[in-house]
């Protein structure tokens, strides 16, 4: 495995890299990796909450299921070269306090990951889940409404603090995944950190741009605006300061210069 230091260096590099992408291919990738995660997103939905009998007396089972296989989205998102937002919150900060990453084109490469992760969530909820059918059937089609109605009446704190806790577990998967040399070495580093952030029930901004918006289409009494304002907002600057902070930016006081 990679030493913690060639961890933080092979970041940097990629952060370096991800800033320079062109317009059109970082709305691509990002498109992808928005779509990728939403995958994971369902696999967990169907895996999650299909085992009622089983997990209705038992909830932490079913937050482990759910777990279990929402990884999926990072690792193809990982070895597919896709551009995810929450990843990138830590991956640009070294480049950035190294001086190779202007402040422009940190926040020029957030926001359009941001919108194209938005755009291929939305596509796969409402192409390949609702307009498909496969969330009309229960018991997904209750719960899901339930998702989304429990997601945006959660006092807006505790959300932003679920995002901190949500994309410090993401970004250190990602560090565990540039630790290892091999594809299933990386895998693993990938599965467990995400696989604890779901069973915990942090806010993940990416995942909730699937969930809530499913469960809206499928008749969850949840408008736009508490969408926005009461989840997706506290999450994404949750998320913003968990991974910037508490891995890109502590590391790269660590390293840099070292």
């Amino acid at each position: 495995m990679n030493t913690p230091k060639i961890i933080f260096s092979i970041a940097e590099k990629a952060g370096i890299s991800k800033a320079a992408l062109s317009t059109r291919k970082t709305l691509y990738q990002s498109f992808l990796a928005g779509a990728y995660i939403t995958i994971g997103g369902a696999f967990s939905l169907i895996v999650g909450y299909g085992f009622t009998e089983i997990t209705s007396g038992n909830p932490g089972l079913q937050r482990i299921l759910s777990g279990a296989v929402f990884p999926l989205g990072l690792i193809l998102v990982v070895f597919l070269g896709a551009e995810l937002f929450t990843g990138n919150c830590a991956i640009l900060i070294p480049g950035l306090m190294s001086r190779k990453i202007s402040p422009g084109s940190l926040f020029r490469n957030w926001g359009l990951v941001y919108l194209g992760n938005f755009v291929g969530a939305l596509c796969v909820a409402y192409f390949l889940m609702h307009l498909a059918g496969v969330s009309a059937a229960e018991p997904w089609h209750t719960d899901i409404r339930n998702i989304a109605l429990i997601k945006t009446t959660i006092p807006w704190w505790k959300v932003f603090l679920r995002g901190i806790g949500a994309n410090w577990l993401v970004c250190l998967a990602i560090w565990l995944g540039y630790a290892s040399t091999s594809a299933i070495g990386k895998i693993i580093g990938l599965w467990f950190p995400v696989c604890c952030f779901v069973a915990l029930g942090f806010e993940h901004s990416v995942a909730n741009m699937f969930f809530i918006p499913l469960g809206m289409m499928e008749g969850a009494p949840v408008g736009i605006i508490p969408f926005l304002w009461n989840n997706l907002l506290p999450s994404t600057l949750g998320n913003i300061a968990g991974g910037g902070f508490f891995v890109g930016f502590l590391y790269g006081k660590i390293f840099i210069g070292s």
